[in-house]
């Protein structure tokens, strides 16, 4: 995802994040001004979503504004699959492994007394 927070503030002519962290206290919003920096300065790994709609509010804008997708990269396409637990290496492996039940006539035994 591309975090587009500096442009749509710019379009606002928000160029500083103070500025920024003025016309969130506005509408009601008061996060931190390091919290307010951290979002100026790139994209966050985590945002709340209450808070996100409060950005929105505050700038007049839409989620779509803030957050636009932007296509894979080819590294995921050419990752390396997966060992199986076994140590087979995906040798006839189409899926997860999954734990095999015990052979038959084999039972648990009680635990001493």
């Amino acid at each position: 995802m591309k975090w587009n927070l500096r442009w749509v503030a710019a379009k606002r002519d928000i160029w500083r994040p103070t500025d920024l962290l003025t016309v969130f206290q506005e509408v009601g919003f008061t996060p931190s001004l390091s919290k307010v920096a951290a979002l100026w300065g790139g994209t966050p790994v985590t945002l709340r979503l209450d808070d996100l709609d409060r950005i929105c509010h505050a700038l007049n804008c839409t989620v779509a504004d803030l957050l636009e997708a932007e296509p894979l990269s080819d590294q995921q396409d050419t990752e390396q699959p997966h060992s199986a637990a076994d140590g087979t290496q995906g040798v006839g492996a189409t899926g997860p492994v999954r734990p095999m039940p015990r052979a038959t006539g084999s039972q648990r035994r009680r635990p001493p007394n």
